[in-house]
């Protein structure tokens, strides 16, 4: 039972998988949006790849966790994606995942130029990562 994790953006999705005992998170791949179908079918094929029974999106609240334009985009993409793939979706609040990836990418001298090729796959490990250690940590199955 894998669990997918998403870094919703307007040109690129992030993506990240869960280990089947829903322990550590890796990064996938960095999908370049280009229309609605063509990124269904390749997040439902990542789901079928990795017998995904749950997906992570990441929830970009404000940083005095009010809910702006940006979220709302999010929630809407999870709420669509989820009728879609028949997967339960689960918002996560995602702030600063991105400048934390980017700040671990840095520290580990990874160029620029790279460092954009990554960044959202990043930002995906580090929601889903967050998200697995929440549930693990509280001993709670019932949001997986």
């Amino acid at each position: 039972m894998r669990i997918l994790g998403l870094d919703v953006g307007d040109r690129t999705i992030g993506v990240a998988v869960s280990d089947e005992l829903g322990w550590t998170a890796q990064g996938l791949e960095v999908i370049r949006r280009s229309d609605w179908v063509k990124d269904l079918q390749r997040l439902r094929e990542l789901c079928e790849q990795y017998s995904v029974t749950r997906l992570v999106v990441g929830y970009p609240k404000n940083m005095n966790g009010t809910i702006g334009p940006r979220a709302e985009i999010s929630a809407a993409f999870a709420e669509r994606i989820s009728q879609e793939l028949e997967i339960p979706a689960t918002l996560w609040d995602e702030r600063l995942t991105t400048m934390e990836a980017e700040r671990m990418l840095i520290s580990a001298d990874v160029s620029r130029k790279k460092r954009r090729k990554v960044i959202d796959k990043m930002a995906a490990v580090l929601i889903l990562q967050n998200y697995l250690q929440a549930h693990s940590a509280s001993g709670s199955d019932k949001n997986r």
